[in-house]
């Protein structure tokens, strides 16, 4: 499947499952709280489908634009009610009651994005081991003490087993702290403790990707030997004469030390012959292989059929696997999930004090491009994907902006002070000025979307 088509269909699965959450939360406590639900809609604009169900006052709509969704309530601010129904109306309902059904939104989300990281660490999440691989001499890492082959175990107070769990521990502690400790098990065994100061950290950086750049090392990368494992019946690799357990010594006159140089060599090379030498029980011999073309993207490499023996102990030695059972896996994926909550709340308020640029913000087409990737990666990363956009989400609707979840909390925390709601003349104002705000977002990320995509 092209890869525009998946992000599409990816993103639409995102944003529908997410504003579908985000919904059912404020619908289901309505109607908890007596409140009743004229119309809940996925989607704005023209209907696609609607429905009824059996003894049931709710429209249920699927409308054609899926960048939302809204539950319409029984209110005498959007028409008249007629007076048997004045109980049921969202406006004659107590502060307390109109709080909760709005607060229901993104406590969905939060909610959500709980359940999702339990899903993952039941089913099993695995990450590359954190393992240092190059540091580069006068960086902020080697100050450090950071050094090739350690072994990084803990950031601060909190276990890290993997990258994706040091980065976004330090990205959090970046946002407040001007030094963090990171305890290092050396290659000989011994544990150490460093110092890594961030005052000197770029966030910029960090939020755009260049975490590795800033602190100067890299992570190791594990590589596979150049031993082929299985091979494709009728494919090139196997018209040359290639066996399983031969070892790729030679190809194109090019030295081949690991299955990823195997793999470049084939990949420029479509519809080339070429010579190869292979290792096969202690003799070295000479092949000719032509790879097949095939079309990738919007290039053309070549493919083999042919796939890598792992041996037994590689994955383990550079990969953690985490699987907890159902209970264990509750108090991490609430861990997980605040962490997610801190790290969004943390570079809100950096972009609103202007720390952090506003070129880091993302639109439809980053999400729609992470969502893919993430959906390729497998379920457990797009659980996680799933998690950190709830939150997103969840956090974005309790900002103190009108026509958000966090506008209306606003109108009801001055309500409950001052003991009556702002005018209507105020609401309509606050509104418009709502409105603004929300379209200058959306403009901003889409702009720096569009600017990510085209350089």
């Amino acid at each position: 499947m092209p890869e525009f088509i998946y992000s599409v269909l990816s993103f639409v699965a995102v944003i529908g499952i997410l504003i579908t959450v985000h919904e059912f939360g404020h619908f289901w406590v309505a109607r908890k709280l007596g409140v009743k639900v004229l119309r809940f809609s996925i989607g704005f604009g023209r209907p696609l489908w609607s429905g009824r169900r059996k003894n049931d006052d709710t429209e249920y709509v699927l409308a054609l634009i899926p960048l939302g969704g809204y539950v319409k309530m029984l209110d005498e601010n959007e028409g008249p009610v007629a007076k048997e129904e004045l109980s049921r109306a969202f406006n004659r309902k107590p502060l307390a009651v109109r709080a909760a059904v709005v607060v229901a939104g993104p406590l969905a989300n939060f909610l959500f994005a709980i359940v999702a990281c339990w899903i993952m660490y039941v089913s099993g999440i695995e990450g590359l081991r954190a393992v240092v691989g190059d540091v580069d001499t006068e960086s902020v890492g080697m100050t450090a003490g950071f050094r090739s082959g350690q072994h990084i175990l803990r950031v601060g107070e909190r276990e890290t087993q993997t990258w994706d769990a040091v980065i976004q521990r330090l990205i959090g502690s970046a946002m407040g702290q001007q030094r963090v400790d990171i305890t290092v098990q050396e290659t000989d065994g011994r544990k150490q403790l460093l110092e890594l100061p961030l005052d000197g950290i770029s966030l910029d950086a960090l939020a755009s990707g260049g975490f590795f750049d800033e602190l100067g090392i890299t992570p190791q990368r594990p590589s596979l030997p150049a031993v082929i494992g299985r091979i494709e019946a009728r494919s090139p690799a196997a018209k040359a004469g290639l066996l399983p357990q031969d070892r790729i010594v030679l190809a194109a006159s090019e030295t081949i030390n690991s299955w990823g140089s195997w793999v470049a060599v084939i990949r420029a090379r479509p519809d080339q012959d070429f010579a190869i030498t292979i290792e096969r029980q202690g003799l070295t011999r000479t092949l000719t292989l032509r790879p097949k073309a095939i079309k990738h993207g919007d290039s053309v490499i070549g493919r083999i059929g042919a796939a890598a023996e792992v041996p037994e102990d590689w994955r383990a030695q550079h990969y953690v696997s985490q699987r907890y059972g159902m209970v264990e896996a509750i108090p991490r994926s609430l861990e997980k999930t605040w962490d997610f909550t801190t790290l969004t709340l943390g570079i809100f308020w950096k972009m609103l004090t202007l720390e952090i640029s506003s070129e880091n913000l993302s639109g439809p087409i980053s999400i729609a491009q992470y969502a893919g990737h993430s959906a390729q990666a497998g379920l457990s990363r797009f659980l996680e994907f799933l998690a950190i956009v709830s939150v997103s989400l969840g956090v974005l609707n309790l900002l103190p902006i009108p026509i958000l979840d966090g506008g209306h909390l606003m109108y009801y925390f001055i309500e409950l002070c001052s003991g009556r709601p702002p005018t209507e003349a105020v609401q309509l104002l606050a509104q418009r000025f709502g409105i603004a705000v929300i379209i200058g977002l959306m403009s901003l990320a889409l702009y720096n979307d569009l600017a990510r995509l085209l350089g």
